[in-house]
């Protein structure tokens, strides 16, 4: 026997990859239920098995667990024609009524190592699959007993970026960048939203989708609909408040609980089970320890906190279009130009390598370089370290160093000098910057002159939205990209 667990956020996919899988190998594929008893979902378990066995209805009688998850999986050995696989989905809903299961497939599973005369690859395979996080992180953790018997433990993530944008078929990049602002890169927002078409304008989709109480995935629906997901989340009100003063920018516990009129211990339980189910997580700083930067990792949260809650009264009047007119402001300034700058850093995680001189670079993320001289400290939007390098190490080797702007004003030389100070300053800070790449990413593009500038130096890239998408070029003396996103080295 082997076992596998697979995880992920509602809408990423799960369920439709393993009836995928399962139907492909001729296994079983059952999934538990959110309001189902225990009584019930035996018996239902039990009806399945006896489908998939070619049995008629109400002919196989199982009593409990041990009993329906035996047969199922001797069901799935002897059916199978290429690979015995069972599959449960929702374990989650299975384990409120039915917390012995875990340590039931634990006594199965042992029994199976030492069954006599099979050969390799000849057990069952057993799926179980959840979307609440922090349930099926458990089931490999600590004493649990699960632990130590699983091969996989798949963590299925969103589409990044680029993937999206190709799954939604979107031929625009500006609208594929505010579309993935707005829902991220799950997959399962394209079929109940629908893709903006070449005649749309972003303006008229979104105030027809996330803005329309009538759809599937009205912000303030979906938002609800996530949050259910997880047992842990039982509060709403006060989850609800600690998701907005996120989303209007407080950072640190300590912010967070004064944003709500709490003490900073009073809101430390909520954040760790937001952390552990996924919708925040905790940013640290590249190059110096100091508190963790608290984020919103779900961007369809994000909007629904900045935009439909404080206009939720305009828009279930039917007024979504003032209300988004209302919003604009905050969307570009709150929700876009933060976006931009996670997809800055996606780029440099994920392709920044074709075009850097070391290659491949190291951790990526956010810091503040102190400038003593005038009393101030600057934030940098991308630093990559080294190839080599671990995070907060004194005197490490800087790879890149990056601002990335949203505005609607093109990207010029007093961007560049900007950073040169900074490098110049880190420099100062024992910091090896004798390799560092310059980099401006531009929503906009750039001035004639920068480009110019950026023709004729080796330690400067200049990244607008196509290349960004991997579309257009990236600038930059040393480089010279292809359409596709891969780049050159010049013989410069």
């Amino acid at each position: 026997m082997r076992l596998g667990i697979v995880s992920g956020r509602r809408r990423h996919g799960k369920s439709y990859l393993l009836r995928a899988l399962t139907e492909a190998v001729g296994g079983l594929y059952i999934t538990a239920v959110r309001e189902e008893g225990r009584l019930p979902a035996l018996q239902r378990f039990t009806e399945a098995i006896a489908t998939h066995a070619g049995l008629r209805p109400g002919t196989l009688q199982l009593s409990d667990w041990r009993q329906v998850l035996s047969n199922a999986l001797d069901v799935v050995v002897r059916q199978a024609t290429v690979t015995p696989l069972l599959v449960i989905d929702e374990l989650p809903y299975l384990l409120q009524h039915s917390p012995e299961v875990p340590g039931i497939i634990q006594q199965l599973y042992d029994e199976q190592q030492h069954v006599s005369g099979s050969g390799p690859g000849t057990g069952p395979r057993l799926v179980l699959c959840g979307s609440a996080m922090s349930v099926m992180h458990e089931l490999l953790s600590g004493t649990n007993p699960l632990r130590g018997r699983a091969v996989i433990d798949l963590r299925l993530g969103a589409f990044d970026y680029r993937a999206s944008r190709d799954f939604w078929a979107i031929e625009d990049p500006l609208t594929a960048l505010h579309v993935h602002a707005v829902l991220g890169g799950a997959p399962g927002y394209q079929p109940i939203a629908a893709r903006p078409s070449p005649g749309d304008d972003f303006d008229r989709w979104l105030t027809g989708t996330v803005l329309d109480p009538g759809r599937a995935v009205y912000s303030r629906t979906e938002t609800e609909y996530l949050l259910r997901e997880d047992p842990r989340i039982t509060q709403h009100t006060l989850y609800y408040d600690i998701l907005t003063a996120i989303a209007q920018g407080a950072t640190t516990p300590t912010k967070i609980g004064a944003a709500l009129g709490r003490q900073r211990n009073a809101v430390a339980h909520p954040l760790d089970v937001l952390e552990s189910t996924g919708y925040i997580q905790r940013e640290q700083d590249i190059l110096r320890p100091r508190h963790p930067v608290i984020t919103l990792t779900d961007p369809i949260i994000r909007f629904n906190q900045l935009i439909t809650l404080p206009q939720a009264d305009a828009v279930e009047q039917g007024f979504a279009e003032q209300a988004w007119q209302a919003s604009t402001p905050t969307f570009n300034s709150k929700i876009l130009g933060p976006h931009f700058e996670d997809l800055a850093r996606a780029w440099t995680r994920r392709y920044a390598h074709a075009v850097l001189p070391g290659g491949l670079p190291g951790p990526v993320g956010t810091t503040e370089v102190p400038d003593p001289a005038a009393r101030t400290k600057h934030e940098v939007d991308v630093l990559a370290l080294a190839s080599g390098e671990r995070p907060q190490a004194p005197r490490a080797r800087i790879a890149l160093l990056g601002e990335a702007k949203a505005t609607a004003a093109r990207r010029g030389t007093g961007d560049l000098q900007r950073l040169e100070h900074i490098r110049a300053l880190l420099t100062d800070q024992g910091y090896d910057t004798s390799g560092t790449t310059l980099a401006l990413f531009s929503l906009h593009g750039f001035y004639p002159d920068l480009v110019q500038l950026a023709a004729h130096r080796d330690d400067l890239l200049l990244i607008d939205l196509p290349a960004l998408y991997g579309t257009g070029p990236v600038h930059g003396a040393a480089t010279s990209a292809a359409p596709n996103g891969s780049a050159l080295r010049s013989n410069r």
